[in-house]
């Protein structure tokens, strides 16, 4: 007997990632929570549970400091902020699928319509997106849709925008929309149902249709398992829905043929495993296992342009890749339906031996031969990745290929994403020239399939990594702590300078022990400086930066290095009625009074002195308790001498 297991079987990309995000907080967090099980799944969350991870059943049972992981299903706006409000840690690991149907209805609360799912009421994900919006009705088929359909409420809605839970089965959602479509307009219509959930219900529609059995592997509370079951029995008059191994019916299925496995999206690999390899050693299997593809082809007569098929490569020349099809015809890869990189060698693409899934270019039916794509379904999971990370809001990466009219486009995983100019991060007056063939990071915010238009932010990546640095500086801050920073900008009083996301003060007077009288004497925009905390106010995101090493003394510098009657090489810094003040080491001046400039009578310093000057002069007196100097130039000056006929007339 053989057991052929359909291919969409197990996790689905949201539960994927629910429950990473519950392990990773599982080991990492201090106080881990989840409220409600992240997946319908017991295995899963006793594994969780082992780990530490607790489950809650409200937010009010949160305490301040709790981390708490909000589950695949999703929760409504006052989840959110009943744990805030708690102090709790939200670690949100709600489906995307699940976020989008959330951001519909709450679109469609706030332009006036009516927004109408087809669901299960009852169930935790529509519970949770009912909590988006203040008047969400739900319907659970064609029956209830079709009476409210056909009620004074129905017709005196503005506007009314449907929705379906992301489980919900295909002919239901169908079915309801057909009557609903009939009696009311101005409909805004999304059909959100998971496209994994259609593939994984199709799939086993058709296997069910060609087994003596069915197994349906998933947790008995899990919405899709059970109508995976309720498709199954529509094809199949055997079919069992079990939780896992230890209830499987071995005795009963011991006389079928063939039977099909498939899984529910919550069932972890894991459990399906373990479930086929005991109907294996129970030898209900015979000599051979089959999968789904297999079964599939058996019942196809031929291939037809545009069909996915998957084969395996039997050999690779320098223009073609044979392929093996598991059917009549024999398939090939032309080289430049390898890949979108013309350089690329066919053998770093593709191995020999390898499973691949391709798509159907052409049928020669005459000479037996189909060509095959890869770059095609290459091509469509890269828009399939793009189309993801712009609801979950990843950060994706990739280089950036042009300047384009009113921004740049960057090349991620080979799709062109434009980034506008002002979300490039640059500041408006630079050049976006400077990003060509920079690699960036960005998030995705508008893709338009149809159009093949994507739309990314660079900016959002930086603001949301800057405002991560910088909640970074402010739990840590502390006076006298050193940091390096960069000078982002600058006044006529002093520079911002960057210390990590959080810009920071730096006054003209604690830039330098000199005496200057712009920043730009000392430093530029984008320098690198070693800065201080000298001050900080956390409630008005206020800083204050000094440059000065207030480890040495000026004072205690110019005590050290001169004395009274010592000669030194002074600046003149400030020019006054009564004299000239000139640096002696930085950060201490000496006073030259308007007698000791120079050693006649002169009007003004002006007259023989410029600031900026070097001149030599005498150290003449030190104040220590007022630290304050006098210097003189004169006392370094010759004497005039007197001409001999004044002298004589003198004698």
């Amino acid at each position: 007997m053989e057991i052929i297991q359909a291919k969409s079987a197990g996790f689905c990309f949201g539960v994927a990632r629910a429950v990473k995000m519950a392990q990773e907080l599982a080991e990492t967090a201090e106080r881990p929570r989840m409220l409600g099980s992240v997946i319908h799944n017991r295995h899963v969350t006793g594994q969780l549970e082992a780990r530490g991870m607790r489950v809650m059943d409200a937010p009010e049972e949160a305490r301040p400091g709790d981390w708490v992981l909000l589950r695949a299903h999703g929760a409504g706006r006052e989840v959110y902020r009943a744990l805030e409000e708690r102090g709790a840690r939200i670690v949100d690991a709600t489906c995307p699928k699940v976020a989008r149907v959330q951001r519909l209805v709450e679109a469609a609360e706030k332009e006036g319509r009516q927004p109408v799912m087809i669901g299960d009421p009852d169930h935790p994900e529509v519970r949770g997106i009912a909590g988006w919006c203040g008047n969400l009705l739900v319907f659970s088929g064609p029956e209830e849709a079709a009476r409210w359909a056909k009620s004074p409420a129905a017709e005196r809605a503005a506007g009314v925008t449907i929705v379906s839970q992301t489980t919900l089965r295909r002919e239901v959602w169908e079915d309801s929309l057909k009557i609903i479509k009939k009696e009311c307009t101005n409909l805004k219509i999304f059909d959100t149902i998971c496209d994994a959930t259609h593939t994984r219900q199709s799939e086993a529609a058709v296997l069910a249709s060609q087994v003596d059995a069915m197994v349906v592997v998933g947790d008995p509370k899990s919405a899709n398992t059970t109508h995976l079951t309720e498709i199954c029995r529509r094809q199949c008059p055997r079919v069992y829905q079990i939780e896992n191994a230890d209830e499987l019916p071995l005795g009963e299925l011991s006389g079928c043929g063939k039977v099909g496995l498939t899984a529910g999206a919550s069932t972890p690999a894991s459990i399906i495993k373990e479930v086929k390899k005991t109907m294996s050693e129970e030898k209900i299997q015979g000599e051979g296992m089959e999968n789904f593809e297999e079964l599939v082809e058996q019942y196809t007569n031929t291939l037809n342009t545009g069909d996915k098929v998957t084969g395996v490569v039997t050999a690779i020349t320098p223009t073609e890749v044979h392929v093996d099809l598991g059917c009549k015809q024999a398939g090939y890869i032309p080289v430049d339906q390898l890949s979108d990189d013309p350089s690329v060698k066919p053998e770093d693409v593709v191995k020999i031996g390898e499973e691949y899934e391709l798509f159907v270019i052409r049928v020669n039916d005459v000479e037996g031969y189909a060509t095959l794509s890869k770059k095609k379904i290459d091509a469509v999971k890269v828009w399939e990745n793009i189309e993801t990370a712009c609801e979950s809001k990843e950060v994706m990466e990739g280089i950036v290929t042009e300047e384009n009219k009113g921004g740049v486009v960057v090349s991620v995983k080979g799709v062109r994403v434009f980034v506008p100019a002002s979300q490039s991060g640059l500041p408006r007056d630079a050049a976006m020239t400077e990003l060509v063939k920079q690699h960036v990071k960005l998030r995705i915010t508008e893709v338009n399939r149809a159009r093949r238009r994507v739309v990314g932010s660079i900016k959002a990546v930086q603001q949301e990594a800057r405002a991560a640095a910088a909640a970074e500086v402010w739990a840590n801050i502390e006076t006298g702590k050193r940091y390096t920073g960069t000078v982002k900008s600058m006044t006529s009083y002093g520079v911002f300078v960057d210390i990590g996301g959080v810009d920071g003060m730096v006054h003209i007077t604690d830039l330098s022990w000199s005496r200057i009288k712009h920043p730009n004497e000392v430093v530029a925009i984008g320098d690198t400086l070693e800065v201080y905390v000298i001050s900080f106010d956390s409630e008005k995101r206020k800083i204050s930066l000094g440059v000065k090493d207030r480890s040495t003394n000026p004072w205690q510098v110019f005590m050290d290095t001169y004395k009274v009657g010592d000669t030194a090489s002074v600046r003149v810094v400030k020019l006054m009625t009564f004299g000239a003040f000139a640096e002696v080491v930085p950060g201490v001046d000496g006073l030259i009074h308007i007698s000791q400039i120079a050693d006649h009578r002169i009007e003004k310093p002006g007259d023989v002195l410029s600031e900026g000057q070097t001149v030599e002069a005498r150290i003449t007196a030190v104040d220590e308790e007022k630290q304050k100097i006098s210097l003189s130039i004169r006392a370094l000056l010759a004497p005039t001498p007197v001409p001999a006929e004044e002298a004589g007339e003198e004698a």
